[in-house]
């Protein structure tokens, strides 16, 4: 995962500013959450450890134009 966090650049959260973290869950996907208002990513699926670093940098690219999802009820 260290390699992986080298490679990839996470902007502010855009929607408050908040600090975004990677997130990789259950060896299957990766996504981007704000540590301060809970807004996130599509997770991004991976079949093969190969595919990793581009699920990665995937969900980071989805964080860094805006394309978040709002942790708002409803949404």
């Amino acid at each position: 995962m260290e390699q992986i966090l080298k490679e990839v650049d996470l902007q502010e959260c855009p929607l408050c500013g908040g600090p975004g973290v990677l997130e990789e869950e259950g060896q299957w996907c990766f996504y981007v959450s704000c540590l301060d208002c809970g807004a996130h990513t599509a997770e991004i699926p991976y079949k093969e450890a190969g595919e990793r670093l581009t699920a990665a940098k995937n969900a980071a690219h989805l964080w860094n134009i805006g394309k978040v999802l709002r942790p708002d009820p409803g949404e």
